[in-house]
């Protein structure tokens, strides 16, 4: 009986599971991301995030070698602990576990335990653990891990009602965060946002080295999300899941509100009408202006990209958002693809697109670029809109790429890439609009200076 023909994964559209879970654990104050496996784990993306953050990232691990991997991991774990607790002096230690771990099978829930009784006699950090192997998932779903058990492990219960609201994104740049907490303080909504990386990746210059960076979500006010009036959790395809969001709502019965990641015009008015039903606020003057900027540089624009088609590429929520956001402003998505897969991807992307393009987006998910190429080259696409890896084809095909979302190598100031509210939106645009303008000047033979 013949069988189809497996093509190897080449050129991966996603990262590992625990990298997702390294860079939430980052958002948390005072705190050490820990990974439970091989050395060359941790080093590997220790590189990947200081490339696009150009930020200092420290990465702890038990590196474990052959040994480890027969007899277990279990004391390799427990000596890193004290090491971080030495070295560091973290009041919180996010253990992720690695594919080797998690092959092996290493009780870590058990390890945990045996390590807080042995050493019970000292100043324990808190301690939470996410079990993360890539072969389950990408670093999108490990990002969600990790904060799904920093929630279970870290609030407490009998909190009393606080007035706050618990903020859930998905994977966005440090300056998405401070533009978020902008938003909500302007509604006058007091938020804790989870995890928050505006500070621990994006740092000013110090004179000394500190070995654990300030910012971040302070555990004080992680605990106490159980007394929090409401949870909103931003993106498409967490509705399903084990969620953050999701625990809150099990144990405590915090109302949960599931929206796409605020990504332009109608996914920001979607979060404005659920900060104006939490705060009672009508949306604030400031912010009228910026939409009202927007819709009217999107009439001003809309000659330069009617119909030109793009190819979308990156985590799913991104990726979402981002096909939102163009079919917006004229652009005709042609092509949605994500590395990850099982999470109604492509529901989302025809819900997001219904009634606005003239033909369905494809969407794709479970894919590498390999698969990407095949697919977009009869697409014939005019632009590229995702991260740094797919350079090499927006040269081959002589299309533009827009640089968006995680990771961005080959370009300064990833980390600052603004993408959410209308502000983002307009940023976007800008963007989105000048790399058209860009192809079509360097192209033109007369190479003329007015379009």
């Amino acid at each position: 009986m013949e069988s189809s023909n497996y093509v190897s994964t080449t050129n991966a559209c996603k990262l590992c599971t625990p990298l997702g879970a390294s860079l939430a654990f980052r958002g948390i104050e005072d705190c050490v991301p820990f990974l439970h496996g091989s050395q060359g784990c941790a080093t590997y993306m220790r590189r990947y995030i200081i490339s696009h953050f150009r930020e200092p990232m420290d990465i702890a691990s038990s590196a474990l070698g052959e040994k480890q991997a027969v007899f277990g991991g279990g004391p390799n774990l427990k000596k890193g602990l004290l090491n971080v607790m030495k070295k560091y002096g973290a009041k919180v230690v996010g253990v992720a576990t690695t594919c080797l771990t998690e092959t092996i099978g290493d009780d870590v829930p058990s390890i945990l335990d045996e390590f807080r009784k042995e050493f019970a006699d000292l100043p324990l950090p808190a301690i939470v653990h996410a079990a993360t192997p890539s072969y389950s998932g990408t670093h999108a779903d490990g990002w969600r891990e990790a904060m799904r058990a920093t929630v279970d492990a870290l609030v407490v219960d009998q909190v009393e009602a606080n007035g706050t609201v618990n903020i859930f994104p998905s994977l966005i740049s440090c300056e998405d965060t401070r533009h978020l907490k902008d938003i909500f303080t302007s509604y006058g909504v007091k938020a804790t946002i989870l995890p928050d990386l505006s500070e621990t990746l994006d740092g000013p210059v110090l004179e000394d080295y500190r070995p654990i960076p300030s910012g971040g979500t302070p555990l004080s006010a992680i605990r106490a999300m159980s007394g929090a009036r409401a949870s909103i959790e931003l993106g498409r395809t967490l509705a399903g899941l084990p969620t953050a969001g999701r625990v809150l709502a099990d144990r405590f019965a915090i109302p949960r509100h599931s929206l796409g990641l605020p990504i332009g015009l109608r996914e920001t008015d979607a979060l404005c009408k659920v900060l104006e039903e939490l705060s009672g606020r009508e949306m604030p003057r400031e912010m009228q202006l910026e939409r009202g900027r927007l819709v009217d540089a999107l009439v001003d624009g809309h000659k330069y990209i009617f119909g030109k088609r793009a190819v979308v590429y990156g985590e799913e929520d991104l990726v979402i958002g981002l096909v939102s956001f163009l079919s917006e402003i004229g652009v005709r998505p042609v092509l949605a693809a994500t590395g990850g897969k099982g999470k109604a991807f492509g529901r989302a992307i025809e819900a997001v697109t219904r009634d606005i393009l003239p033909e369905p987006c494809r969407a794709v998910e479970g894919v590498d670029f390999h698969d990407i190429a095949e697919q977009a080259q009869e697409l014939a696409p005019d632009l590229m809109v995702g991260h740094s890896k797919g350079y090499s084809y927006a040269k081959e095909w002589n299309v533009p790429l827009v640089r968006v979302g995680f990771p961005i190598h080959d370009r300064f100031g990833g980390q600052r890439t603004l993408h959410v509210g209308y502000r983002g939106a307009q940023t976007m645009l800008d963007r989105v609009i000048n790399a058209v303008l860009d192809k079509t000047q360097t192209d033109n033979p007369i190479g003329y200076g007015y379009l």
